[in-house]
């Protein structure tokens, strides 16, 4: 599920897209309709939604706008990508967590001393080995 974010940054880019004389969700909806044959009618209020970026259409409307606005529907739904490469991070920088990260740690904490141990080892291993243990506490040795 987008976040309110993602959301606010579909709206902007829909908004910077569409051409002037579409002044708001009634002239979004009634352009769009003439466009979108798959199903019913969007109303004034679900296109002011997209707008006001409190929703972001289904793949189908989407690829609807973006035929229209002559833009990749990825782009559209998603925005740029990134810039550039990616710089690794430094020794003991961290990722901001993502909505995975806090699930696969929520899982984590729910195995056994033993199990997590594993775990930490397999992904030492891969990793390369660091100086700190996974969790960030130093080693009870």
């Amino acid at each position: 599920m987008p976040t309110s974010k993602e959301k606010a940054a579909f709206a902007k880019r829909l908004k910077d897209s569409l051409p002037k004389d579409i002044k708001g969700g009634t002239d979004l909806a009634k352009k769009f309709n003439l466009l979108y044959s798959k199903g019913p009618a969007v109303s004034p209020q679900t296109a002011h939604k997209w707008l006001a970026g409190t929703t972001i259409p289904m793949p189908d409307k989407l690829q609807v706008l973006a035929t229209w606005l002559q833009k990749d529907v990825h782009w559209l739904h998603y925005g740029p990508p990134p810039a550039g490469k990616i710089k690794p991070l430094a020794r003991g920088e961290k990722y901001p967590p993502s909505p995975e990260t806090i699930e696969l740690a929520s899982r984590l904490e729910g195995l056994s001393p033993r199990q997590r141990n594993l775990v930490e080892e397999m992904i030492t291993e891969l990793y390369g080995g660091t100086d700190q243990p996974i969790d960030g506490e130093p080693d009870a040795q």
